[in-house]
């Protein structure tokens, strides 16, 4: 997100418990205008235009009147920021699998088998997220040579270009952002991508083809939601792979997949987040 001249308004959002709390906010509060957040140790920060903010917007945040967690928030309005700047001032390079790596451009080559380069702006999927760092770790053990490969809610496109690195014929990134479609074209082209489609849509607007792998790195809710059309999408013996989800809901998760013939091969936990791998058969 390059520097502009709006007027923002940041909030400051104290939640207990924190862990779960905050990720759930940060989807609800996504859906309402919010283009920034900035998850700090002793609060998140969410940041919108003045001009798009409304006391009202609250009353459809669920999780400000759940009894589950106490949330206490504070407000002030702030000068237009340079994200550019502030992204490249604060984001480090990762290593996953001592054999993948995720950095930037300005920062020194990390001379690992798989290096992805990206400019995360206000995309989600940096690798530093707990759900982002096991979805690329699978992607380093499945075998994806030839495979058709479908990335749903791509974000910055980080997985969908380790899938083509790791050797997919062809991989579909769909977003209903259309700043992270453009983020994806972005990022595809500095890896020199290129098998990498970028589409504005959801999972229910595909159809008339088949994939041989789907990777899902969203909500609970959404993938559950979804989780039919995932497995009509997949081949026989296709697999999907799927996280964005806590523990405490690979029941709910797992009850709707198996009503669709979609059967666990493993599963990997992360500071109590879940990432699951599936095969349809």
């Amino acid at each position: 997100m390059p520097f502009n001249d709006k007027i923002s308004r940041v909030f400051s959002f104290k939640i207990s418990p924190k862990v779960k709390g905050e990720d759930i906010l940060i989807a609800e509060l996504s859906e309402l205008g919010f283009y920034a957040f900035e998850q700090r140790k002793k609060d998140i920060k969410a940041y919108i235009y003045e001009e798009k903010w409304k006391q009202s917007l609250f009353f459809e945040v669920s999780l400000l009147s759940n009894p589950e967690f106490k949330i206490t928030y504070e407000s002030k309005l702030i000068a237009p920021i340079n994200w550019n700047q502030n992204w490249e001032k604060n984001f480090k390079p990762i290593k996953v699998n001592e054999t993948c790596g995720v950095r930037a451009k300005f920062h020194e080559p990390l001379n690992l088998k798989y290096e992805i380069i990206i400019t995360p702006k206000m995309s989600f999927g940096t690798g530093h997220h707990e759900t982002t760092a096991m979805m690329l770790s699978y992607l380093l053990e499945v075998d994806l040579k030839d495979l058709r490969v479908l990335d749903v809610g791509s974000g910055t496109g980080i997985l969908a270009i380790l899938s083509e690195k790791r050797g997919a014929k062809l991989v579909d990134a769909i977003d209903i952002d259309f700043k992270c479609i453009e983020n994806i074209q972005e990022n595809s082209i500095l890896n020199n991508c290129k098998f990498i489609n970028s589409h504005f849509k959801n999972v229910s607007q595909i159809n008339g083809v088949k994939y041989d792998l789907i990777i899902a790195n969203i909500n609970k809710n959404v993938i559950i939601g979804d989780i039919l059309k995932f497995s009509n999408l997949l081949s026989v013996e296709g697999q999907l792979i799927i996280s964005g989800f806590f523990l405490e809901d690979f029941d709910d998760v797992n009850n709707e997949a198996s009503s669709y013939n979609l059967h666990v091969v493993s599963k990997k936990e992360k500071n109590k987040w879940l990432s699951v791998h599936y095969i349809k058969k």
